[in-house]
């Protein structure tokens, strides 16, 4: 039963609807314990703490997944690579990271 898929998007919508709200109260009591006192500004709605919250999330934090099986599968990929690469290679690698350039940009300088 937990497999089909209208049950998923309605347990999905579901949890959405109840984070929504609790993140709206949660970012109104923290902007009307905080703001007002410290600031002198004015106090503000569930509403405008949802939206708050959303503004927020574009600006600084995107709506991406964080942590998880995708950290794991790039250090995965990244020691594959590592292993695969010359000696000559990985020294070339350390010096790029270390100087704040990409690893390989000297080869590509000299190709111009």
């Amino acid at each position: 039963m937990g497999h089909h898929p209208v049950f998923k998007a309605v347990k999905f919508a579901l949890f959405a609807v109840v984070a929504s709200v609790v993140l709206g109260f949660l970012v109104k009591g923290l902007w009307n314990a905080l703001m007002p006192p410290i600031f002198g500004w004015h106090m503000i709605t569930f509403w405008q703490g949802l939206g708050l919250f959303v503004l927020s999330k574009i600006l600084f934090g995107g709506f991406h997944r964080h942590g998880g099986r995708g950290g794991n599968r790039w250090r995965q990929r990244m020691k594959e690579r590592w292993e695969q690469m010359t000696p000559e290679e990985r020294e070339k690698f350390r010096k790029g990271m270390r100087c704040g350039r990409r690893p390989f940009a000297q080869s590509a300088e000299t190709q111009i």
